[in-house]
């Protein structure tokens, strides 16, 4: 689980951004505390650090917001063409980690259906020929690909001579 975790982390395009706004209040915050740490012996400079580290806060907050909002597609018209491209391609990354991981999910899901059928089959006497079989067979490597194509069906055309359709 915890490796599944770290690659839908990895795979999020936002997060070293966020990371960097984060590391970077972090850091802000530590050199502003280490100034004032002096002046924290008088209580009103204690409340005047607090007031700047809320209003820090409310403006990180506040830019999030923004952020998010923008990637839910909301509030887009004060962004400019570069902007709008760099909000597609966080977007297309972040559904390419998507994809991914469904596609991560799905594979397992199938490796876990297959060993769950030919187990029951194993255990059922050891012969895969005892169940009815389909015309799709699974072979003993899953991860050849297969290449299937939709194709529209062909029409088919009924004309009958005219004289047949004459009754009578």
């Amino acid at each position: 689980m915890r490796e599944a975790t770290g690659n839908y982390l990895l795979s999020r395009p936002w997060l070293p951004i966020l990371m960097a706004i984060v590391m970077k209040s972090i850091i802000e915050r530590y050199n502003k505390s280490k100034e004032e740490h002096h002046q924290l012996a008088n209580p009103t400079s204690e409340v005047k650090f607090w007031q700047r580290e809320a209003a820090t806060l409310r403006q990180q907050l506040q830019n999030l917001q923004e952020n998010h909002r923008q990637l839910m597609g909301e509030e887009l018209s004060g962004l400019n063409v570069k902007e709008l491209q760099n909000l597609e391609n966080q977007l297309e990354m972040s559904l390419k980690g998507v994809r991914s991981r469904k596609g991560n999910l799905i594979h397992h899901e199938n490796v876990e259906l297959y060993k769950k059928v030919y187990g029951t089959r194993e255990i059922n006497g050891g012969n895969r020929n005892s169940l009815p079989t389909s015309s799709l067979s699974f072979g003993k490597d899953l991860h050849v690909p297969v290449h299937l194509q939709l194709r529209q069906p062909q029409q088919q055309n009924y004309e009958t001579p005219a004289r047949a359709t004459k009754l009578g």
